[in-house]
Parts: structure tokens; C-alpha cells; sequence
């Protein structure tokens, strides 16, 4: 006898998130908070993602005991978290790398460059809180360097740090993504932002800020270059 096929209503009661996890396990594909997982769900299923995590968030507010059928304050604070959480703050977990038009460096350009400060917006994945801050990227390419647009460094900048995530990761992730996509002789990257979880909780300091760089190729290589990227880094920073 044979086995009947499986309804294509059978698993109308599995949640979205279960069925994007078991994709990626399958893969062996890593999922943490600061991966990006675009390719694992289908066009139709990022709405349906953001409807679970609205019922899932419902519930976390009834689990605070707050009573947001009378409280007009709150009755649409579920479905607002979740819309912020899937579409803009985390974005760049469930959308694909933002087009980025590359030119060949047809001038052989070798000199320094320096984008920023670009203002970044991120979170930190032990609490949720808000990251803030700016990055300045220092590129020193060669003749067979992709050349990329100026909005186009703020555009990829975005899409890495739209995930919970500590700075010296965002910063690192952001490094690789630029180093495959221009492939230049240095790349240098320097970050500095409020992090809301200490200004918000625990020690409540609200002077504090951190700073951070990751240095390669060339850069790490000649420390005049290294000051030089610096010095003029310094000079916008103000």
C-alpha cells in the first residue's frame, strides 16, 4: 500500500521561527544574534515571522502584568516591538546585503581614503539596549581595488550593525564585509559609541563611551600610514 503524500496543510501549526531553525540546522548554517539569516526565509514568511513575535511579545507583557487591553498606552506595544525588531533595528538579520554597484579602479588610484564619521545604530546582544555611535573607515586600495560609492560604506555600515551584537563583533563583521567587497592593500576601522546599557542600567554612567579599531594589511604593516589615517580621522571628529 502506498504512503499518501503530505498535506500541504500539515504543518500549518508549526511556527514560522521553528521552520526557519530547522533550514539553517539542516545547513549547519550558524544563527546568532548577529548572523544574518535572509536567505533561510521565504518572501512570504517575514510577515509571519513578525505576527509570532508579536504574540510571543504580548505574552512577555502579560507576563509584566501589564493590562494592555485597558491601557491605550500599550495596546498596540506588541505589534510596534515587533515591526521595530524584524523590520528596522535587527533588519539586518532577516534582509539580504543592501546592492552595492562596484567600479574597477581604472585611474589605479593608491591613495588613502577616509569615509565618516557615518553614525551607526545598534544594539547590545546582552540586553536589548541601544549601541550609538559613529565609524570612520580608512581604505588604501590598489589598481585591482573595487571601487564603491560613498553611500554605499553608510548602506553596508547599516546592514551589519542592524543585530544584537557586541561592538568588537560589529566592528570585525563590518572589516570582512568590506574587505571582500573592495579587497584593498589596508583597511582600517575605527568605532566609538554610547552603549545604553550602561547609561540605562546597572552602573548608570552616563559619560562613559567605548572605543575600538581593527587594523589590516597596510595599516598594520606602516605606522605612518596608521598616524596619518588617525590624524585626519581626529580632525572630524570633533
Amino acid at each position: 500500500m502506498d504512503t499518501p503524500a503530505p498535506s500541504p496543510d500539515a504543518d500549518l501549526g508549526v511556527p514560522v521561527s521553528q521552520k526557519i531553525r530547522e533550514r539553517l540546522k539542516a545547513a549547519r548554517e550558524r544563527f546568532h544574534a548577529n548572523d544574518n539569516i535572509a536567505g533561510f526565509i521565504e518572501p512570504h514568511e517575514l510577515p509571519l515571522l513578525q505576527a509570532e513575535v508579536e504574540s510571543r511579545m504580548l505574552a512577555v507583557l502579560e507576563s509584566l502584568v501589564i493590562d494592555t487591553d485597558s491601557d491605550h498606552n500599550t495596546r498596540e506595544t506588541a505589534a510596534r516591538v515587533a515591526k521595530m525588531y524584524v523590520r528596522e533595528v535587527f533588519g539586518g538579520r532577516y534582509q539580504p546585503m543592501p546592492s552595492v554597484t562596484e567600479f574597477p579602479n581604472v585611474e589605479r588610484l593608491n591613495e588613502l581614503m577616509i569615509v565618516g564619521p557615518i553614525t551607526v545604530r545598534s544594539a547590545c546582544s546582552h540586553h536589548f539596549c541601544p549601541i550609538m555611535g559613529r565609524v570612520w573607515i580608512g581604505v588604501l586600495p590598489n589598481e585591482h581595488s573595487n571601487l564603491i560609492g560613498l553611500s554605499k560604506y553608510a548602506r553596508l555600515a547599516e546592514w551589519v550593525m542592524s543585530r544584537p551584537q557586541i561592538q568588537e563583533e560589529a566592528v570585525a563583521r563590518l572589516a570582512d564585509l568590506l574587505q571582500e567587497r573592495v579587497q584593498p592593500d589596508g583597511l582600517a576601522l575605527v568605532m566609538e559609541a554610547d552603549h545604553f546599557c550602561m547609561h540605562w542600567r546597572g552602573v548608570r554612567d552616563s559619560e562613559s563611551k567605548m572605543t575600538n579599531s581593527l587594523m589590516r594589511g597596510a595599516f598594520l604593516k606602516d605606522p605612518n600610514l596608521r598616524r596619518e589615517f588617525l590624524a585626519l580621522m581626529n580632525r572630524t571628529h570633533a
